[in-house]
């Protein structure tokens, strides 16, 4: 059956009552889900950082490996030439000789040098993993700190937020989805998360601005859902200044 444009602005502001509330609940958590999740993507940087310079440690420890080899291997040849250099018939082959052993002498002297590069980089980056791995740790003290902070904020409203999702799920289902996603698209562009809002002493109670008479009376007649022309936010009626000085009048004399 199709809900009559009373009882649709009923729901929508039965629903924004709900989430007020809830919205005041996490207002009470203020930052610190947002700084929790900040220091969580901070430490998944760091860890990426580290997991980088152990992919770089090793493979320079793989060169020094392979420097170590070229020199084993260079040493091998150099004994060999020597032993043929004993053997040789004339100067050409002793030359020859001789340029292969001042060679091979020549790559151990450059792998020594690799070698040393890359031990020189390795203990500097050793450094900077030790640096890092210090701001690791304090950052991951703030993130259980702040992770217990919010926890006891949060046990504290528990069962009040669970028991108002519960509601809101209910309040939900007696909206049609093109007005609830209308509702959710004015509450997510409004600063204070009203979607719906009442005329109070003649103006807007979203954005303060006046609403004409004319629009006051179509608004109380609630024949059609009626936007505020300046914040866009749904009018659910109409606050009369009457009712409020009756409410002040008797809170006054009690």
């Amino acid at each position: 059956m199709e809900s009559t444009v009373t009882q649709k602005l009923e729901a929508l502001l039965n629903l924004q009552k709900i989430d007020s509330r809830l919205d005041a609940i996490f207002k009470v958590r203020g930052a610190l889900p947002e700084e929790v999740q900040d220091l969580e993507d901070e430490l998944a940087g760091y860890e990426t950082r580290l997991q980088k310079f152990q992919v770089d440690i090793a493979a320079l420890e793989d060169d020094i490996k392979r420097f170590k080899e070229n020199i084993k291997e260079s040493e091998k040849l150099i004994k060999k030439y020597q032993d043929q250099q004993m053997n040789v018939r004339n100067n050409r082959e002793y030359d020859a000789i001789t340029k292969e052993l001042e060679l091979q002498d020549l790559e151990i002297q450059v792998s020594k040098k690799k070698i040393g590069e890359s031990q020189i980089k390795i203990e500097n980056k050793n450094v900077e993993v030790a640096a890092l791995q210090e701001i690791v740790k304090e950052r991951q003290k703030d993130l259980t700190t702040k992770k217990d902070e919010l926890k006891n904020i949060v046990s504290e409203s528990e069962n009040d937020e669970n028991k108002l999702n519960t509601e809101r799920e209910k309040a939900v289902k007696k909206i049609e989805d093109r007005l609830y996603k209308s509702y959710t698209k004015i509450r997510g562009n409004a600063k204070n998360g009203l979607a719906v809002v009442m005329v109070k002493r003649g103006a807007c109670g979203g954005c303060f601005n006046v609403v004409p008479p004319q629009r006051q009376a179509d608004i109380r007649e609630k024949k059609k859902l009626i936007v505020c022309e300046h914040c866009g936010r749904i009018f659910a009626g109409v606050e009369d200044e009457i009712e409020e000085d009756i409410t002040k009048k008797k809170r006054t004399r009690a």
